[in-house]
């Protein structure tokens, strides 16, 4: 009967920590796909930025960042610069990520730059 009861609180632990985890999984991928460009603390200050003929987004500053919709923030992400009219030096992550990867570094984004 113990064994039983334990049960439904282990579930709960594992519900609570798997849910809390996203910002982690985000900023993972940020790592993993946006750092070489925008850096890695999102200043656009990446390894690339010196061959790049275009400056990439300063995730950081709420100016850049707060005309941007979440919409439009997804979409970027998935389909590229090209997709809003914006750069073809942002590739499309669309087969990289999933939608709800793409929508949790949106999130993440908007934590960065503290306007969203």
């Amino acid at each position: 009967m113990r064994k039983n009861k334990l049960f439904p609180a282990f579930f709960m632990m594992l519900l609570i920590f798997s849910t809390a985890a996203w910002p982690d999984d985000a900023e993972d991928n940020y790592k993993n796909y946006c750092w070489q460009c925008h850096g890695m603390s999102g200043d656009g200050m990446g390894l690339n930025v010196q061959d790049m003929s275009v400056q990439p987004r300063d995730h950081t500053s709420a100016k850049a960042m707060g005309g941007r919709s979440d919409a439009d923030l997804f979409k970027v992400i998935k389909e590229g610069g090209l997709a809003i009219d914006k750069s073809v030096l942002m590739p499309p992550w669309g087969d990289s990520l999933s939608d709800d990867e793409i929508h949790d570094l949106v999130k993440y984004l908007r934590k960065l730059c503290q306007c969203g």
